[in-house]
């Protein structure tokens, strides 16, 4: 018979069982990365808590409280659904995870629990699991966004997205990285597009966000921890191949 358990990570943990994504490469500087940014992350109240199947790991969720969050959105007193992830579908492991985050954020008093999705990409949730467990749909955003939210009372404020989307890309006329941490898939992201430059002979800017605070400024998405951007456009908010981006870079060069 199977054993089904959660766990809750810390710092002693990760150091033990690793956290979940990329975890075939834990060498890697992508991997080392997201495990430092769990630690500082750990200290504000972040959770991450994987499910294992008999001390396999099988799946996982990430959530914080919105002030926390490397989402773009306003939804003070609310927590905010980073990543959840499952091995396989049709075991009841999503049930399971959002369960104990809903549970979590009840206990402490919270108006409710946001997710980001987009069906463009596996980079984010997907929206299917969270309809199904009685989240509300509330608003898009460009590049295919949506925020779903599922409030613990009639009488709470709504989360909501920034408005000014087009207008903080405005800003960024050569080839631009805005990045955090928060996924280790992102340093690959990185290399590609500066392998690509380099062969173009482009220089690259690559931002680290520091805080939410130039998180809710900058981010010219919701998603928050990855944005390519060039000539004032996005060109992509997750990873390409070198090849790709080499494409894509040549044409707005040419342009």
């Amino acid at each position: 018979m199977s054993h089904v358990e959660l766990v809750e990570m810390n710092g002693e943990l990760l150091e033990g069982i690793g956290s979940y994504c990329l975890r075939s490469k834990k060498n890697s500087e992508g991997y080392q990365n997201k495990n430092k940014w769990l630690n500082q992350q750990f200290e504000k109240g972040l959770q991450y808590i994987q499910l294992l199947e008999n001390h396999k790991q099988v799946g996982f969720i990430e959530y914080t409280d919105a002030e926390y969050s490397s989402r773009v959105v306003y939804a003070d007193g609310y927590v905010v659904i980073h990543c959840l992830w499952v091995s396989v579908v049709g075991n009841g492991y999503g049930t399971r995870l959002l369960a104990k985050c809903l549970e979590d954020a009840k206990m402490r008093g919270k108006k409710g629990v946001v997710v980001i999705t987009n069906d463009k990409t596996s980079w984010t949730p997907s929206k299917d699991l969270f309809l199904h467990h009685q989240f509300q749909l509330i608003a898009t955003a460009p590049y295919d966004f949506e925020l779903l939210v599922y409030p613990f009372s009639e009488d709470v404020d709504l989360p909501y997205f920034p408005e000014n989307w087009q207008e903080r890309l405005v800003n960024f006329k050569n080839v631009t990285i805005l990045r955090s941490f928060q996924c280790p898939y992102v340093e690959v992201a990185t290399e590609n597009i500066l392998v690509a430059a380099t062969k173009l002979g482009i220089s690259v800017d690559v931002i680290d966000i520091q805080n939410r605070e130039e998180l809710m400024e900058k981010s010219p998405t919701p998603y928050g921890i990855f944005s390519f951007v060039y000539k004032g456009q996005l060109i992509s908010f997750h990873r390409l191949t070198v090849h790709s981006v080499y494409k894509r870079l040549q044409k707005l060069t040419n342009s």
